[in-house]
């Protein structure tokens, strides 16, 4: 990201901009059409939501006038709204994938399905693809990678989230020469598998959040979906199932994140991990073979080694997701893509009892939440990925809470694009 700051000075100098269209106006989407109003070189042009004033008040408490935001109900309105110099909002989000001025949209909803609509006809569009939406990503990343780079397009993981930071300490580090050891994130309550959006209702409501984000979070299903994006670009993998999810503050980390018979908790290296205590910061756990760099590192107080922690305090979160699209559009590169096939899966595990006959929902809500573990292993089981189960999933045979969830267990929806892409990712990978 290095010189971003420069490119989109050079394009507002020359009185030019990114064009953005943003799809879910809700606290993230919110704050990012704030953000880029402040930013040189770029611009949130469409802003799609089901509730129309959600995205208008994204305009206006960005300091748009109201009287320059328009609403559409197609494409050729859009147009003709951007090319007078307006802003647009629509609820179909089609609109905001094919309006001809647009460069990049951004997914900020949340929802596993409709983020795979979103991307999918994003790139066919020939534009570029942000997602602020992991658990998408999560289930079908590397298919909707291929697929942009056959458009000719970027397909990426948001900045400000945390794979995003994560995968800048880890591509420091690599340069450099470290043996990346381990990389994680902090969680900032300890896991709570019977979280559900009637439990968390005060806390969500105290903080004006969505009572199944909070839930997602409390649980450990978002947690486990970051970890995932995490393996799924660099390779490592969870050392356990759920990870460790150690307590620890960040001086000793090193320690506890070395291997057992050095008087830590791992099984090996390479892995991926969460920690209480250090949130909302994230880590990446390096060594060096040689003396003379540990004895460099000891210099500049980073410890005695054989491990050492680099600590990012903060992520940003949507506010530095504009830096992804820069990114995209200036320099044709993304912020955190899967390497190739999926690494690690994250498995539904029911958070109940539950009968056969009686439909599911998904995560952040009350009949599941998700596990990480490597992909291998959920293959093996024959284990069903946790973005796949949704409000249309039929229970086919009793399941007791804590089980991890099979294909022999469930119906699927088989209608969806999020369906038939994991299909078409299963016969390439």
């Amino acid at each position: 990201m290095f010189g971003l700051n420069r490119k989109l000075a050079e394009l507002e100098a020359k009185g030019e901009k990114i064009r953005v269209t943003l799809v879910g106006a809700g606290q993230m989407g919110n704050g990012m059409v704030s953000q880029m109003a402040t930013m040189k070189g770029m611009e949130a042009t469409i802003v799609v939501d089901i509730n129309i004033e959600n995205a208008k008040k994204a305009f206006t408490d960005s300091g748009v006038d109201p009287s320059q935001i328009v609403e559409v109900n197609n494409v050729e309105e859009a147009n003709a709204a951007i090319a007078g110099g307006k802003r647009v909002v629509c609820k179909d989000f089609l609109i905001g994938c094919k309006a001809e001025k647009i460069q990049a949209v951004v997914d900020a909803t949340g929802g596993v399905a409709l983020g795979a609509e979103i991307a999918f006809n994003t790139i066919l569009n020939k534009k570029h693809i942000v997602m602020l939406n992991a658990e998408t990503d999560c289930v079908v990343g590397p298919i909707l990678k291929k697929l942009a780079d056959d458009a000719g397009v970027i397909f990426t993981g948001s900045a400000g989230d945390e794979p995003g930071a994560v995968m800048e300490l880890y591509d420091f580090a690599d340069a450099m020469g470290f043996e990346v050891r381990v990389i994680g994130k902090g969680k900032n309550n300890p896991l709570d598998f019977d979280a559900n959006p009637d439990s968390v209702r005060e806390d969500a409501l105290r903080r004006g959040a969505n009572p199944h984000m909070i839930t997602s979070f409390k649980e450990g299903t978002k947690t486990m979906v970051e970890m995932a994006l995490m393996c799924n670009a660099t390779g490592m993998v969870p050392d356990v199932r759920g990870a460790h999810g150690i307590v620890s503050d960040v001086k000793d980390l090193p320690q506890k994140f070395s291997l057992k018979e050095e008087g830590g908790v791992l099984n090996k290296y390479g892995v991926v991990d969460f920690v209480n205590g250090i949130a909302p910061g994230v880590f990446a756990i390096v060594a060096h073979k040689l003396p003379s760099v540990n004895h460099e590192m000891k210099y500049v107080s980073m410890g005695d080694g054989p491990n050492y922690v680099l600590y990012r305090p903060y992520h940003l979160c949507s506010l530095e997701t504009p830096l992804s699209v820069a990114m995209a559009v200036l320099e044709n590169k993304p912020t955190i893509v899967p390497k190739a096939g999926l690494v690690a899966e994250v498995l539904t595990v029911a958070k109940k009892d539950l009968k056969a006959g009686e439909y599911m929902d998904g995560y952040g809500a009350y009949t599941c939440y998700g596990l990480i573990d490597t992909y291998e292993n959920a293959k093996e089981m024959n284990a069903v990925p946790l973005g796949l189960v949704d409000k249309k999933t039929k229970v086919l045979k009793d399941i007791k809470k804590g089980e991890i969830i099979t294909y022999d267990m469930v119906e699927i929806d088989k209608s969806t694009t999020l369906y038939h892409l994991r299909q078409l990712q299963e016969k390439l990978f």
